[in-house]
């Protein structure tokens, strides 16, 4: 027995050797520890508890915790250590087996630091501000403390780099939906989706983990100059879906294949002899294409323009000119409506000069006046 203690006293240290210790008591700039298998005490300075920064030693060890350390320096009644080195040491080779299989990890977020994260693994691990989110962040304050999945997109071990992502598990995740959705999808569904984003050419729809484009002019029956007219971001909308590219992966959705058609109930909407006021959208030779409710045009054929012969509608009407119409006929099937301007107008008097008789002929049958004529011609 006598012989062993000696061997354990008369043992050596070098820096950079591998030693356990026990935590005995916690200071405010260091931690002491009693190495295993010698009677020397261990000194952790505070810098060396953690690749991170420590305001307080008690933060990351408490009092008969073990070790494994790395010696630093060798003095003549203790020697210095950290655990700190231990860990990287470690931690190093676990991040190196994580890059190179593209393993997905959870930790937690220590720190919150101007351009990111920091994360504790062994390590300092960080994460630059464009690599949290897959949309932009104003301000990281509520991440500290958090748990997020990770992935390493860049390690430099020479260079004490590591340089984690989770912006790029979000993207994978949001692929691999999105290919699950696309699978599920097809041809003529309604759908229920969020309007995600709105540009010129129409809105892209949210329809749970992929978009799909409403182009403008399914946004609606009527005529829609800009989509922000019809709809705005945030919005929940049904859609019915038009198309599905697997191979691009796009959908186009209509919102307009949801909603009543401008011609649904358009006997109860422009009943025949019922007066409405519409618009001129186009004029063509043989009449006038006049819009008397959100995308329904009737037609005002050229004989029902005007009492007055005219050669052509642009003669009597303009585009953009707002009139008066009747309804003459509708066919809701067809999607015909057939308007008359000139129903509602009046017809003037014919305009003709009446014959004055002389006052030699007033009393006298047209017969017998017609029979002197007759006379005279003979003689």
């Amino acid at each position: 027995m006598t012989e062993d203690m000696n061997q354990v006293e008369v043992r050596t240290f070098s820096e950079n050797d591998k030693v356990k210790g026990t935590v005995t008591k916690i200071e405010e700039k260091q931690v002491l520890v009693s190495i295993i298998g010698s009677k020397l005490d261990g000194i952790i300075p505070i810098s060396e508890l953690s690749s991170l920064h420590v305001e307080h030693a008690s933060d990351v060890v408490k009092e008969g915790d073990e070790l494994e350390l790395v010696v630093t320096k060798v003095e003549e009644d203790a020697l210095v250590v950290s655990k700190r080195k231990a860990d990287a040491e470690k931690a190093w080779e676990e991040m190196k087996r994580r890059f190179e299989t593209g393993e997905v990890f959870e930790c937690l977020v220590n720190d919150v630091v101007k351009g990111g994260l920091v994360v504790d693994l062994g390590v300092r691990g960080f994460v630059p501000a464009s690599l949290v989110e897959d949309h932009y962040v104003d301000d990281f304050t509520d991440y500290k403390g958090k748990t997020l999945s990770f992935k390493i997109v860049e390690l430099d071990q020479e260079k004490n780099r590591l340089i984690l992502s989770h912006r790029a598990v979000i993207e994978t995740e949001k692929e691999q939906k999105k290919k699950q959705v696309l699978k599920n999808i097809s041809a003529g569904q309604i759908l229920e989706g969020v309007v995600q984003r709105i540009t010129n050419f129409g809105a892209f729809v949210d329809i749970g983990g992929v978009d799909g484009l409403v182009h403008i002019s399914q946004l609606s029956h009527k005529h829609v100059s800009m989509p922000s007219e019809v709809v705005q971001e945030g919005d929940k909308v049904q859609v019915k879906v038009l198309s599905v590219d697997l191979d691009n992966e796009r959908i186009s959705l209509s919102i307009k294949e949801t909603q009543p058609g401008p011609w649904t109930n358009i006997e109860e909407k422009a009943a025949v002899d019922s007066v409405l006021t519409g618009v001129v959208k186009r004029i063509v030779s043989f009449g006038a294409f006049v819009e008397v409710l959100p995308g329904v045009e009737g037609l005002v054929h050229i004989s029902q323009i005007s009492h007055k012969h005219i050669g052509t509608p642009h003669e009597v009407l303009k585009e953009g000119q707002q009139v008066q119409v009747k309804v003459l006929d509708v066919n809701e099937k067809e999607q015909r409506l057939s308007l008359s301007i000139k129903e509602l107008e009046e017809k003037e008097a014919d305009n003709h000069v009446e014959y004055e008789l002389p006052e030699e002929a007033k009393g006298f049958q047209l017969g017998e006046m017609i029979g002197d004529k007759l006379k005279g011609l003979k003689n």
